[in-house]
């Protein structure tokens, strides 16, 4: 079966492509891409990175794929491969390993030296994965706070007092004005843990002109706070959660959440994600539970997930492969 490439417009094979990544990943307990994220985020050229698409098509039905992601302004080294997927249906006929074969000879070809990707730690992925010789570079925790059993009481009281630091809350995508200290708060997230062999992401303006530009076209909104030090204004750290536009499935997605170093110890960390979840309650009370990731090895952040109720769903590996 042959390899051919998608065009990033052709929108009946990228949704294909969607249609096997649903039907490769039906098992999974947390939710799915919706088409439109999946085709704003995986399948879409962006200020920061490029993409590409390659699928097999039998029967006029596209039977497995890949997208490629080549980051541009930074880490112009490594590729990113998500999704690799399989219809479960014609599984066992080498499709998987033609796709990874063809990924890799596309990565050389870009001059890459670093291939990234992530799977469940356990299952048909993480077998796949090993079976190509790559290893695991970060082992990431997913989680999940149902609000249904949440001690909404017990949030509040946890709140701490933070002396000398404003809270300013939005939804939606930031205006304008916000994205020079956005880039800023974003650079903050270069201190969370990363595969080895990566570099400083560069959270630059027109990449986050870009991401909070995306935010209703991949079909979603979000809530977020930033925290300001009151003497001089300064943008502190800041947290966000996203949700569906159409508010149609009861998950949310805790995003990031950061604290610039200098601003560390007056537990803002806590404060700001406390606040935020309790203001998305208030306003979105048909919500029913808020996802999150961290890196096993971020003690600090899964202390915090932990103490607001953030019980643990799965595990999940980061794999790499050096070229």
């Amino acid at each position: 079966m042959r390899i051919q490439p998608i065009d990033l417009g052709a929108g009946d094979l990228v949704a294909g492509l969607h249609d096997a990544y649903v039907a490769a990943n039906s098992h999974d307990p947390g939710p799915l891409l919706s088409l439109p994220h999946f085709r704003r985020e995986v399948c879409t050229d962006r200020s920061f990175q490029r993409v590409e698409l390659w699928a097999m098509v039998e029967n006029g039905k596209v039977a497995g794929g890949y997208a490629l992601a080549l980051h541009l302004l930074d880490n112009t080294h490594m590729a990113w491969l998500f999704p690799l997927v399989v219809r479960p249906e014609v599984r066992g006929r080498g499709l998987g390993t033609a796709l990874f074969e063809h990924a890799l000879d596309r990565v050389r070809a870009h001059g890459r030296r670093l291939l990234l990707t992530e799977t469940p730690a356990t299952g048909v992925g993480a077998r796949f994965a090993r079976a190509r010789g790559m290893t695991v570079s970060i082992v990431e925790a997913r989680r999940v706070l149902d609000l249904r059993k949440t001690d909404w009481d017990a949030l509040e009281r946890m709140i701490p007092a933070v002396e000398g630091y404003s809270l300013e809350p939005w939804i939606g995508p930031a205006h304008p004005r916000l994205l020079p200290d956005l880039a800023t708060l974003a650079g903050g997230m270069n201190d969370a843990p990363r595969d080895a062999g990566l570099e400083d992401a560069n959270f630059s303006l027109e990449r986050l002109r870009d991401r909070e530009e995306n935010i209703p076209l991949g079909g979603h909104t979000c809530y977020t706070t930033i925290a300001r030090r009151d003497s001089d204004g300064a943008p502190a750290g800041y947290t966000r959660i996203y949700l569906k536009t159409d508010r149609s499935d009861g998950w949310g997605g805790q995003a990031d959440t950061t604290v610039l170093r200098e601003h560390r110890g007056h537990r803002l960390g806590l404060l700001l994600k406390l606040s935020n979840l309790l203001w998305l309650r208030e306003r979105e009370p048909h919500l029913e539970r808020i996802l999150t990731w961290n890196a096993t090895s971020n003690a600090h952040m899964l202390a915090i997930n932990e103490s607001m109720g953030f019980e643990l769903l799965d595990e999940w590996n980061e794999w790499r492969l050096a070229l």
